[in-house]
């Protein structure tokens, strides 16, 4: 089979598509025909040796991928040979076959196509725990979601509009504004003059915003601070700025607000049937129309160097994907 292979951390550039043996599974492991994967940006991370958890060599990036089942380990009984799944495996879908412990499969509904369930674990699996478990948005509480033009961003204003939120997205250009108001934003924030607390407090008429969606970091995150609703929860993404905040002790205890950690990946491992109910909810929502998840980038094995690049370079609107 074909796998694009990493054998040394560095630039992204450094990886190469190569010829490989189609891996067996383990115990309680499957092996998946990829179909599509989606790209992310823990995948450029992972490759240079940045990311929190660093595979052995060699190895495929991809965290995520929609297949079939193409054969199972001894003690998985609860999924079949043909049946079509999404897979999270962490690093391993940019390859025409790869491995996936079966906590982290869920099945797939067969209304959804191979490429839109390839993009869904990463943003919408996210997105999903931030505010329903973490945040606990409710109805009628206003959400500013940060990024907004980006996958997670996207997928943060349907999931809260689902949820019956007031969303403001707030993103760097016009254009990612109006992509976002596409995705069912009430309102939009140009934050390109570096500035966005005052619009917040205006929008919300000097309350701030009950729930902050930042998968950002840096400045961006010591202005939420200062924008942040009393009993407020600012969500902690990721940190696509490059800097790491420290928060100030002093704003959360002046809003009385909560800084809450998100990491879905650790979630989906402790609490796998609360992360499928999670996507069952996520598949209701495709079928009535609050989500519409936005794939601007198409591209083969040979090219998801391409597509890896576009993200670091943050030119990608939604998501890109590699199509096996």
């Amino acid at each position: 089979m074909k796998a694009l292979l990493c054998d040394e951390f560095g630039p992204a550039e450094n990886i190469k598509v190569q010829e490989v043996d189609i891996p067996i599974p383990s115990a309680d492991e499957v092996c998946v025909k990829v179909r599509s994967a989606g790209v992310n940006f823990p995948d450029i991370l992972i490759v240079e040796g940045k990311y929190q958890f660093k595979p052995k060599f060699p190895f495929s990036p991809g965290a995520e991928a929609a297949g079939e089942i193409f054969s199972l380990g001894s003690n998985v009984h609860e999924f079949q040979i043909g049946q079509k799944v999404i897979a999270m495996p962490g690093h391993g879908a940019f390859a025409e076959y790869c491995l996936c412990a079966k906590q982290k499969l869920i099945p797939l509904n067969e209304k959804i196509n191979f490429e839109i369930a390839s993009i869904l674990p990463m943003v919408y699996g996210t997105s999903a725990h931030a505010l329903i478990q973490r945040a606990k948005l409710r109805k009628g509480e206003t959400l500013l979601v940060h990024g907004a033009a980006g996958g997670v961003g996207l997928a943060a204003i349907e999931i809260g509009k689902a949820l019956g939120a007031y969303v403001i997205a707030a993103a760097s250009t016009d254009e990612k504004c109006q992509v976002a108001k596409k995705h069912g934003a009430d309102d939009t924030i140009n934050y390109s003059d570096g500035q966005f607390k005052d619009k917040v407090k205006s929008i919300t008429h000097g309350k701030g915003a009950n729930v902050i969606y930042d998968p950002v970091g840096g400045d961006i995150f010591d202005q939420s601070l200062r924008c942040i609703a009393w009993e407020g929860r600012l969500l902690v993404i990721g940190f696509t700025s490059g800097r790491i905040p420290s928060a100030p002790a002093n704003l959360a205890l002046l809003k009385s607000c909560d800084i809450v950690g998100v990491f879905w990946g650790a979630f989906m491992e402790r609490t796998p049937q609360i992360n499928i109910e999670n996507f069952q909810k996520i598949y209701e929502w495709i079928e009535q129309g609050y989500i519409n998840p936005k794939i601007s980038m198409r591209v083969s094995l040979d090219n998801a160097i391409e597509a890896m690049k576009s993200i670091a370079e943050r030119k990608i609107i939604g998501k890109a994907i590699v199509t096996i």
